[in-house]
């Protein structure tokens, strides 16, 4: 059985996608950084604590990957959040600043190191082996909001970051992909539900619905089959069709 691990999985998009590749055979490891195991997740379910900020938790959960599963197939790369509060560009903090980028890019980057570095030497012990890396990026790569510029900031890293690792590993047989989700109904855009509604009803969307967490899951899914592996560094759109210029 191969094995992904999913970070930033106990709720929103990262469970909708640790669920999927669940019920697609894969052995998941499900991760947060609350202590207590999610209540809604069934006692079957892998679940190991991971903050991927911190240098030591990243290392331990390779750790714990390997020494439970002895395989690492896919890695992917969701955990993030939002700025605490959102502010003016001309009034972001360092503080929210280094929080962020600290999350959602560096913690990105240092884990994909450690488990590329893995799939590299399971290259040599695996007969089924085909490991992939999939990031979860955002429209905010490229959409300017100035109330969370961090937030903006740290996914356009994520872009780079993808097109680094995806240069790399290309040559090894690695694919690297990247999914920027749009406006997905989660916790995350609950405080903003009533503005994306009412510009999504005004002709924001070609697909003129809030985007779902399983929509997103799909797109890892796919990139997790093998079918899109002639590329480097793809980058899949789960935005409703928000990318597309229209007049």
């Amino acid at each position: 059985m191969k094995v992904a691990l999913v970070t930033g999985s106990s709720r929103g998009i990262g469970r909708a996608i640790a669920d999927l590749l669940r019920e697609n055979s894969y052995q998941v490891i499900y991760t947060g950084t609350r202590e207590s195991r999610p209540d809604n997740l069934p006692e079957e379910c892998c679940y190991h604590v991971l903050n991927v900020k911190d240098a030591s938790s990243r290392e331990e959960i390779i750790r714990f990957v390997l020494g439970s599963f002895g395989r690492l197939d896919l890695l992917v790369n969701n955990a993030g959040v939002a700025p605490l509060v959102r502010q003016d560009i001309l009034d972001m903090t360092e503080e929210s600043f280094d929080r962020v980028i600290g999350i959602n890019l560096k913690g990105t980057l240092f884990l994909s190191q450690l488990a590329a570095r893995e799939m590299l030497r399971e290259k040599t012990i695996l007969d089924d082996w085909s490991p992939r890396i999939v990031n979860i990026g955002s429209m905010s790569a490229y959409t300017s909001s100035i109330s969370r510029g961090e937030y903006c900031i740290s996914k356009a890293g994520i872009g780079m970051v993808t097109k680094l690792f995806a240069d790399r590993l290309a040559p090894e047989g690695i694919p690297v992909f990247e999914i920027r989700p749009g406006i997905i109904d989660t916790d995350m855009t609950s405080v903003v539900h009533e503005k994306y509604e009412r510009m999504i009803e005004g002709g924001l969307l070609p697909v003129p619905r809030f985007g779902k967490p399983e929509d997103v899951a799909k797109m890892v899914l796919a990139c997790a089959s093998g079918l899109l592996d002639y590329s480097a560094g793809q980058v899949l759109d789960a935005d409703g069709g928000f990318a597309l210029r229209r007049l």
